[in-house]
Parts: structure tokens; C-alpha cells; sequence
């Protein structure tokens, strides 16, 4: 009896510690990288036809992650001659996931698509919502399905090409899209075609973006949802003009049914009259200007100037292409943005 007893005992000393080493360790888990692929059928681009409809993606699992708890999702697209390891270690992107408990979504460009590995922002399908947007949405499903992210949590970050294409998904994907921040982007169908795409990122959009807006929000006039938009932009942006982000401001002030947003648009350099607006002195960082669009007590449109930013991610890692460590933090600028949109 007495070795019953004490076998018992034993088991149930093993059994308790096993659950509570599972239930309440004090050790998180680690962050991670895991990869996947996506495909839709409506994926096929004009410009790469023979390129099949689907693409690869990373994810980066935060520290500390949990199916029971459901987080958000940050989607990060690269900019060209990029790829979602550059653009997450020049951000430092998974320092500020561990901290804040993203998962963060990297979509991948493959290079027999755009030989630069930039996305095809400027394609007729893409612009559309089809092409490379369909893609990455469909990247975006099954993400969030599988690691159960909060679906009204979904937010598109994306560096030039990149945020030229998080301007698409906001506008041809709001169900799907809780807000966007274009870095150094341009805007939905900025380019009436691929030939012009270079142009226009060296003096602004050759299109009527405002009408792509109005076109884009007459599909789902039930949504009742903005799609808030922050745009941050280098005054010394010598590869895609500032006038760009101007251009993206118009577009999504009347997607947004905003009362100031421009019809018939034409490339202005100066933006629409703001509702607040805000200077930070140069210091240590770079000197920045923002101004505030508002509807209902609520920010749908944010642009961020950062006086001598050229092309490049404010406040990235020096080491990498494309980063200026002199700031702002561009991702803190996002994390404030999106608390406030969303308060």
C-alpha cells in the first residue's frame, strides 16, 4: 500500500510540474521566421504573364506568441532590389514585433516577375486589385487564419514599390485592410501605364488618382469604413518625388468621403488645408512636419514630411541600402498613428 501510495505521489509530482512548466513558465518562446506561399487566381500580371499567380512569404512569429491570444498583423512589403529579410533587419522590425506582440507578414517579389524584385505597382491587373494585390491578399487570408491573427487588426506598411503597393490593397482591399503606411510610395494607378512609371515617380502622377479614389469607393458604398492612411515622406526624396505623397494624401482623403479632398486632380505640391497640423524643430533627428485630416473626431490621413530624409527608411539601420538611422522611427511613427486612428 505504502508503495502504491508512493507511486502515486511521484506521478503526480511529474504530472503537476509538467503543466505548470506548459501553463505558467516564466520563459517565453522565442521569436521565429516561417515561410509560406500564396496563390489567387487572379494573381496573373500583364507585365510577367509566363510568372505563375502565387508568391512566397515570411512570417515572423513574436516572442512570446499564443494561438489563445489573438494579435495583430502587420503586413511589410520591400521595396526593389529588396527582400523581406533586408527590409525587416534595416527597420528592426522584429525587435519592435517582440516588444509590441505583432506578427509581422513579409511578402516576397520574385525576381522572373520584376527583375529589380520591385512590385508591379504600375500594372493594369494590379492596379485593379487583381495581379500582385490579389497575391498578397491572399497572403493575408491565410496568415491570419493559421496563426488566428485579430482580422480587424490588419494594417499594410510597405517602402517605395512596396508602398505603392499598400496604397492598392487599402484602396482595392478595405475589407480586408484596416489602415496602410506608405513610405516614400505613391499612389493606386499613379502611372497610366507601365511605360510611364518612371516619370511619374520623378514628378507625380500622370493620372486622375482621385478618380481612381471616388471609382474605388462606389464599389462598396455599404463599407462605412475609412481606411486611414499615413504617409511619410523625405523632402530630399530624389527617386520618388514628394509630390508623390501629396498625390496619396488627395486619394485617400476621397476614398475616405473627407470634405477637403481634391476632384480632377492634377500634381499640386502643396497639400490640402489640414485639420491640425504640427513642426518638430531639426535636433538629433531630422526636423519633421505633420498634418492631420479628421472625420468625426477621427484621423483618416496623416502626412509626415521629414525635412532631408532622401530615399530611405527613417530611422532604419545604417548597415543596410535604403535606411537613414538619423530618424524618426519610422515604425514608432506607424505604432502612434495606428493608436490614434483606431482610439
Amino acid at each position: 500500500m505504502n508503495r502504491l501510495w508512493a507511486s502515486i505521489q511521484s506521478l503526480w509530482l511529474r504530472l503537476s510540474g509538467f503543466l505548470r512548466a506548459r501553463l505558467f513558465r516564466r520563459e517565453l518562446a522565442p521569436g521565429r521566421f516561417e515561410e509560406g506561399r500564396a496563390s489567387s487566381w487572379r494573381g496573373y500580371v500583364t507585365t510577367a504573364p509566363i510568372v505563375a499567380p502565387e508568391r512566397d512569404y515570411v512570417v515572423y512569429v513574436p516572442r512570446g506568441y499564443s494561438r489563445w491570444r489573438r494579435t495583430p498583423l502587420v503586413v511589410v512589403c520591400h521595396g526593389c532590389r529588396q527582400s523581406p529579410e533586408d527590409i525587416a533587419h534595416l527597420a528592426r522590425i522584429t525587435e519592435r514585433a517582440d516588444r509590441d506582440g505583432w506578427l509581422v507578414l513579409l511578402p516576397r517579389q520574385a525576381e522572373p516577375a520584376n527583375r529589380y524584385r520591385c512590385w508591379n505597382w504600375f500594372e493594369f491587373n494590379t492596379i485593379g486589385g487583381g495581379g500582385e494585390a490579389a497575391i498578397v491578399a491572399a497572403q493575408i487570408v491565410a496568415a491570419r487564419r493559421h496563426y488566428r491573427a485579430k482580422r480587424e487588426r490588419v494594417w499594410v506598411l510597405g517602402l517605395s514599390a512596396g508602398a505603392a503597393l499598400a496604397a492598392v490593397l487599402g484602396l482595392r482591399h478595405p475589407r480586408l485592410v484596416r489602415g496602410v503606411m506608405a513610405h516614400s510610395g505613391l499612389a493606386c494607378a499613379a502611372a497610366s501605364s507601365p511605360a510611364t512609371a518612371l516619370a511619374v515617380m520623378a514628378h507625380g502622377p500622370d493620372n486622375d488618382v482621385s478618380r481612381v479614389a471616388d471609382e474605388a469607393r462606389a464599389v462598396d458604398t455599404a463599407r462605412g469604413l475609412s481606411v486611414p492612411l499615413l504617409v511619410v515622406h523625405g523632402d530630399g526624396d530624389n527617386v520618388v518625388a514628394p509630390i508623390n505623397g501629396v498625390a496619396l494624401v488627395d486619394q485617400y482623403l476621397r476614398f475616405n468621403a473627407h470634405p477637403v479632398g481634391r476632384s480632377g486632380y492634377q500634381p499640386a505640391a502643396s497639400l490640402p488645408p489640414s485639420d491640425a497640423s504640427s513642426h518638430e524643430a531639426a535636433g538629433e533627428q531630422h526636423g519633421v512636419r505633420s498634418d492631420d485630416w479628421l472625420l468625426d473626431g477621427r484621423i483618416v490621413v496623416r502626412h509626415v514630411r521629414i525635412e532631408g530624409l532622401g530615399h530611405a527608411w527613417s530611422g532604419g539601420d545604417a548597415r543596410f541600402a535604403f535606411a537613414d538611422p538619423r530618424g524618426p522611427d519610422a515604425l514608432e511613427l506607424f505604432a502612434r498613428f495606428a493608436r490614434e486612428a483606431t482610439a
